[in-house]
């Protein structure tokens, strides 16, 4: 009986998850008029873009069997960097390109650090964590940076408040999600990442390129942490260097409630996607009931121990 209910979470955690919250807040009485309308539904999924986007970034880097701790420091990096190039008149096209290529160049460096010194990857992130928070705020001055308008504003909004239309954001995540899924489930470099995470060794005896590997995976890890600096940009309107604090935790949740291993070697895009959309409803539902924010904390902190217990469970499944 044990086994069996352990191989329905390994299979269908994340989807039981996310009905269990949708089902907690739409039915008391302060949210079941509103909550599952197609205004909030639209809302919670525009709120879910920067960390679900941010997640596929994650998974990478999780399945690999590593941890990648930057994750918010680089998006306030990357929407500081964005909000600098349009203040100083540049278009929408080479704001994003710095931004993704700030991103990359911090995944980048992770990346090398963590093949090249041989330290854990818990170490050299958190360390960028720092370095980027403080590279942020040495960029802004230690202000936030405004511009007049640009194209990007729009991103992560409809053009028609009222209509059904849903935001650009929302597709570029679930164009971004199809693609990694497929590059992560049917290519030569999904299948590394693979046998990186579950077995290292095994995986450079067999002829992996492990230390390329890991730079690549931390690359594309930070290039969606950018994208995700991205839209933060969009939906704030303005360069902020203590935005996403905490956001790192967000993610990592999104991604191990989705059905990935902290010791690397399994996970999917489609869980890391479901992860994050339980991310936001819980923000979501709780901002509804009028629950003060140290209590949605203590509500996320809750939720992260209980997915590595899962994925605890989901081990034992496995073995």
């Amino acid at each position: 009986m044990t086994s069996a209910i352990r191989r329905v979470l390994a299979k269908a955690g994340p989807f039981i998850g996310l009905a269990l919250v949708v089902v907690l807040f739409a039915i008391p009485a302060e949210t079941r008029a509103h909550f599952l309308s197609y205004p909030n539904v639209r809302i919670i999924l525009t709120q879910t873009v920067i960390v679900s986007i941010a997640a596929l970034g994650m998974t990478l880097v999780i399945v690999s069997g590593a941890i990648d701790l930057s994750v918010g420091s680089t998006v306030a990096l990357t929407s500081v960097v964005a909000a600098l190039a349009v203040q100083q008149g540049f278009g929408a096209p080479a704001a994003a390109a710095a931004a993704l290529g700030t991103g990359a160049l911090v995944g980048l460096l992770n990346g090398s650090a963590v093949a090249g010194l041989r330290m854990p990857s818990f170490i050299i992130t958190l360390g960028m964590l720092g370095i980027g928070r403080g590279a942020a705020k040495w960029l802004a001055r230690d202000m936030t940076v405004d511009y007049e308008s640009s194209p990007i504003n729009s991103w992560m909004t409809a053009a028609d408040p009222s209509g059904h239309a849903l935001p650009a954001g929302v597709w570029v995540a679930a164009a971004l999600a199809a693609a990694t899924a497929l590059v992560l489930r049917n290519t030569v470099f999904g299948r590394h990442v693979f046998a990186l995470g579950s077995n290292e060794a095994a995986a450079r005896l067999c002829g992996v390129p492990v230390a390329r590997l890991k730079v690549l995976v931390f690359t594309l890890a930070g290039l969606s942490f950018g994208l995700s600096g991205l839209f933060q940009l969009s939906r704030l309107r303005m360069g902020d260097p203590t935005v996403a604090i905490g956001l790192e935790l967000d993610v990592i949740a999104a991604v191990i409630i989705g059905g990935a291993s902290l010791s690397g070697g399994s996970g999917s895009v489609l869980g890391s996607m479901i992860g994050a959309l339980i991310m936001s409803v819980l923000r979501n539902g709780s901002q509804q009931m009028g629950w003060p924010n140290y209590f949605q904390e203590i509500i996320i902190g809750l939720v992260i121990i209980a997915a590595v217990f899962l994925d605890r469970l989901r081990r034992g499944a496995r073995a």
